[in-house]
């Protein structure tokens, strides 16, 4: 059972929305829309509609950032269920390619994230044995794997009192494709001992042990991973695979047999076409397959033959974890569609979604072509988006911005007459060529959600928060401009994002903001992720005042200190300026109650016509609904971060503040990248930022800390030892242990120095 935990109850217009939400829901309606405005509580609706439901829930994000912030509010909104994590466990992936203009093969290359790979593991054995399972994802779900009754079908179930011979136990545990060991073990891993059983599952925190007696099983205990203490006791255990792919001896045979006849018919076609190297190619590189199958039971690339041990004809979507939600549905809550998705920004989610089918069949069209590989490889890939589309039975549309091909599905599913402009939207992966039709002045989204019925809205915000006024100003001598805005804003200790649209200017923005004495940083894709996250988290803490971004500043960023957003080229036409965009980046200044917006431009394009519309009219009402409650706008209080904290767990699926316990910490963090650069550039020390003294006392020391330089040191060295202490034990508590090693020695030389 969903149980939601909160201090606080609905408020603004919340309550009506969500009842709304429900109400179709339950109706059976299989397409809903919650348009909800920046800060007006779109992930707490969410948390609500579930718990109305009851209903195992799928939330899609479009990036793994906002999927990990999402999963943080969820896990503490639902202490008591599971809430899971599902996203791609690559933190590097080079797909395999072949560009024939260069005749050049490029090989896959990967770096998996064992945390993250953890955590999917912990979502699929979570949907095929609890009911109340929540999965926050991104487009990972729609890709491969194995089916929900092969992962249910290999598992092995121990439980107190059952006569089982551990030799016996630890065969299975090796069919599982589990590593024995009489060493350390890791996940993956079974060690025994006598009489004493070690399993390490791949989803799971901590080892079981599992003790055998004269009678069988005897105990089965959860233990700590170094110490070996006992943590929990259990009477069952559930164990499941220590891969994701698992497949019968009957069927991995059958596979090979399948394999070896697609390769002598597509052999023969290549020598039929006179492509004798492609045929020699391909048969070099598949019996060289055939064999490391044969011998080892896997190879390089091995998913590309999925088709085969699968057991599926050309052309046959692959399973993936929609299949476990509809298992679940069907297990615990009487049908395989009794399940909900939820896509988050589906303005940018669904055309991800739809994207993804195309860039993959395109890229492996010329590794068949050329030989590399099997035509069956075509059936390793992402779902289709009406796949997609067919298999999710009900789904909620949230977005501040809900885009047309939503809009179309509501106006389909509930009867209504379809605009006209719609019609060229072919309901999830892009334009119709037959029937493509400019979208006019007259066909923005404002003038559409006011032809469509059935749209849940959330408009007003619980803080009584208004939409940020807006001005429009001239391109001449905009940016000197703008520097009188900020130092007004720096003033006031408030902080400013402006948003450009190319890299170059971007960067020449904010290094005349420097000059001028403006702490100012640029933020855009060609920063690391890892440095990104850290650049925002120095924006809140004022380390820095200003941000000049691309595309970059818009859905998901929550920086309540900031009351300005600047936008240049504002009446530009284009994706990064069209009244969606517009709409979203305007709303990063809707969480301060001084929030403000500037466009720039020396026209009103269409696009900030419809933008300040909207914009107006929400405020208008906004404002008539405080006066009517005595509300007042208050910004939002948001607690500070912490420089460096939790950044690469955030990033790789581990992190969490969950009353219940949400905080997962599996294994040592990784080492910084990417942060080395903004550290130098303010002379600063990623890792141990805070506001509880001045900047420079919270720094990391630089490496001229050292006996013979004692000298340069300037103030008390018991003051500097006592910074580097407190940094060690931050840094152990990251499990950052090498760090905090070597700042233990660089203690020890100090305190040598001035003994």
């Amino acid at each position: 059972m969903f149980k939601l935990h909160s201090e606080y109850d609905t408020a603004g217009d919340q309550k009506q929305a969500i009842e709304q939400l429900v109400s179709q829901i339950d109706a059976g309606q299989e397409r809903c829309i919650l348009l909800g405005v920046t800060g007006s509580g779109k992930t707490f609706a969410m948390a609500k509609v579930i718990e109305s439901l009851q209903l195992p829930t799928l939330i899609l994000s479009h990036n793994k950032t906002l999927a990990r912030q999402i999963w943080q509010e969820m896990s503490g909104l639902f202490p008591e269920n599971s809430v899971e994590y599902f996203v791609s466990y690559y933190d590097y992936y080079q797909p395999e390619a072949y560009i024939p203009g260069r005749d050049l093969y490029i090989d896959k290359e990967l770096q998996l994230n064992e945390r993250i790979e953890q955590e999917r593991f912990s979502t699929v054995a979570s949907l095929v044995s609890k009911p109340d399972v929540i999965t926050i994802g991104t487009v990972s779900t729609i890709y491969g794997l194995n089916p929900p009754e092969v992962f249910q079908q290999n598992h092995l179930r121990l439980h107190v009192g059952q006569k089982s011979d551990p030799q016996e136990v630890i065969r299975d545990l090796v069919g599982l494709q589990y590593r024995r060991t009489a060493g350390e073990i890791v996940r993956g891993d079974v060690r025994l001992r006598g009489e004493v059983l070690d399993v390490w599952m791949p989803s799971r925190d901590d080892p079981i042990r599992i003790k055998f007696g004269w009678e069988g099983v005897e105990r089965i205990q959860v233990c700590e991973a170094v110490s070996w203490e006992p943590l929990d006791e259990f009477e069952e255990a559930w164990i499941h695979p220590r891969e994701f792919y698992m497949t019968g001896e009957e069927n991995f045979n059958q596979a090979l047999d399948d394999i070896e006849k697609e390769l002598d018919k597509r052999v023969d076609w290549f020598e039929s076409k006179d492509k004798a190297i492609e045929a020699h190619r391909l048969e070099q590189r598949t019996r060289f397959d055939l064999e490391m199958l044969k011998e080892i039971g896997s190879c390089k690339g091995v998913e590309n033959y999925s088709m085969h041990f699968d057991r599926r004809v050309r052309g046959e979507r692959s399973y993936c974890l929609l299949d476990f939600f509809s298992s679940n549905a069907d297990q615990f809550h009487g049908g395989p569609d009794q399940y909900l998705v939820i896509m988050d920004e589906s303005h940018v989610t669904l055309p991800q979604v739809g994207g993804m089918h195309g860039g993959d069949f395109s890229r492996k069209k010329n590794l068949v072509d050329f030989g590399f590989r099997l035509p069956s490889a075509y059936d390793n890939r992402p779902l289709r988006v009406d796949e997609f589309q067919k298999l999710v039975p009900q789904m909620i549309y949230v977005s501040a911005t809900p885009g047309e091909r939503e809009l179309r599905h509501l106006a389909e599913v509930t009867g209504q007459e379809v605009p006209e402009e719609l019609l060229h939207i072919d309901g999830g992966g892009g334009a119709n060529k037959s029937d493509r039709k400019k979208v006019g002045t007259n066909n923005s989204m404002e003038n559409m959600l006011e032809r469509i019925e059935g749209i849940s809205k959330m408009e007003i915000r619980p803080t009584g928060l208004l939409d940020p006024r807006i001005e429009v100003r001239s391109t001449e001598g905009q940016v000197q401009d703008l520097l009188s805005e900020i130092n007004e804003r720096v003033e006031r200790k408030e902080r400013v994002l402006v948003t450009v649209m190319t890299i170059k200017f971007a960067e020449e923005v904010s290094d005349y903001l420097e000059r001028m004495g403006v702490k100012a940083h640029y933020l855009h894709s060609e920063i690391d992720t890892l440095e990104r996250t850290e650049i925002i988290k120095a924006l809140r803490l004022g380390i820095i005042d200003v941000i000049v971004g691309i595309n970059l500043l818009r859905e998901g960023l929550d920086i309540p200190e900031v009351s300005l957003v600047a936008i240049f080229d504002a009446d530009k036409q284009g994706f990064l300026r069209n009244e969606r965009s517009l709409l979203q980046t305007i709303g990063r200044a809707s969480r301060n109650s001084n929030g403000s917006v500037i466009l720039y431009g020396d026209s009103v394009s269409p696009a900030m016509e419809s933008a300040i519309s909207q914009t107006v009219r929400r405020r208008s009402l906004q404002n008539k609904y405080n006066e009517e409650y005595g509300i007042s706008p208050k910004t939002i209080e948001k607690p500070l971060p912490v420089m460096g904290s939790e950044i690469e767990d955030l990033l790789s699926g581990v992190a969490g503040t969950g009353t219940g316990g949400g905080r997962r910490m599996v294994a040592k963090a990784p080492g910084k990248r990417g942060l080395e650069g903004m550290a130098e550039k303010f002379r600063l020390g990623a890792g141990v930022w805070n506001t509880s003294d001045s900047v420079l006392e919270n720094v990391s020391q630089p490496q001229w800390v050292d006996e013979d330089e004692i000298d340069n040191v300037d103030g008390d060295i018991s003051n500097l030892i006592s910074r580097l202490e407190r940094e060690m034990h931050q840094a152990a508590d990251r499990l950052d242990f090498e760090r905090a090693a070597n700042l233990r020695d660089r203690i020890f030389k100090l305190q040598n120095a001035t003994n």
